[in-house]
């Protein structure tokens, strides 16, 4: 059991003593480093939490934290990680707060020159270097989750479905399309073609610098998969450098429709729609 490590340890029964003392001494010393991003009250929440759970394995002969007695701290150490990733701390400024723990203790010991303290410090010592680097490690992990759903939401955003009239769907694209976003394209154009029950989409590229042959065979699936569910699907904004790479590359329209500007392609789907615009703007039928 967990509680087993600390039975008979002289470190385990001082820092229980003196638990708010090194607590506070602590949140101090990391406190220091934080730059105003955290108060003390929220330092020192998360600070005694993870004490508590490290003073039963105070005085463990190893710093194994794959077994189980050490789950609880690992499971506070990750979530620590995860929300300093989101609160804008480095991975070093992350571990650096565990490891100030050291400090403390060492302060907290100063007096006591034992031989036997000085091996249950360095026992303790080495268990807060694996807790410093296992912290890192999770920072990195959580780090990447964070980037991956940013990239995923600014995804979102950057592929906006624009209803232009009743049945007509636009998605205008700007900057570069890459196989991921020209992936979300095709996910969201059909998902809003379903909800609206439109009959008519658009894909205006007027924004779009550059098409490679990935990206240009998404978007023809992209007009397949809508005409599989019944929707006119056409293609506006085709700049002429992007014309002559699609010559240059072979890449065959087949029958798609095309359409130099948004606004020629929405005449288009109005017209099939029977739906005319006179001079004096007013819309017949």
């Amino acid at each position: 059991m967990a509680t087993e490590f600390g039975r008979g340890s002289r470190l385990a029964e001082l820092l229980r003593a003196d638990s708010d003392r090194v607590v506070t001494r602590w949140v101090e010393l990391a406190a220091g480093t934080a730059r105003g991003r955290l108060t003390t009250g929220e330092f020192e929440g998360d600070f005694r939490e993870l004490y508590r759970t490290l003073l039963p394995v105070v005085g463990s002969d190893g710093a194994d934290l794959a077994t189980d007695e050490f789950g609880e701290v690992r499971a506070l150490l990750a979530d620590l990680s995860r929300t300093r990733a989101r609160q804008g701390f480095t991975p070093s400024e992350t571990a650096s707060s565990v490891f100030a723990l050291k400090r403390a203790v060492s302060e907290l010991t100063e007096s006591d020159e034992t031989p036997d303290m000085s091996r249950e410090l360095l026992r303790f010592s080495t268990l807060l270097d694996a807790l410093g680097l296992w912290t890192f490690e999770t920072y990195t992990a959580a780090r990447e989750e964070i980037i991956k759903e940013q990239s995923e939401q600014l995804l979102e955003l950057t592929t906006p479905v624009v209803k232009l009239w009743e049945g007509v769907l636009a998605v205008p694209l700007v900057g570069t399309l890459d196989s991921a976003r020209t992936q979300v394209v095709m996910e969201k154009l059909l998902e809003s073609l379903v909800e609206t029950s439109s009959r008519h989409a658009i894909i205006d590229i007027t924004g779009v610098f550059a098409v490679d042959t990935q990206v240009a065979q998404h978007l023809l699936k992209t007009v397949m998969a809508a005409r599989l569910m019944g929707a006119e699907c056409v293609i506006s904004g085709i700049r002429p450098q992007i014309a002559q790479t699609i010559v240059d590359l072979g890449i065959e329209f087949g029958d798609i429709v095309t359409k130099a500007t948004l606004a020629d392609a929405l005449r288009h789907a109005l017209r099939r729609d029977h739906v005319e615009f006179s001079r004096g703007s007013e819309v017949t039928r």
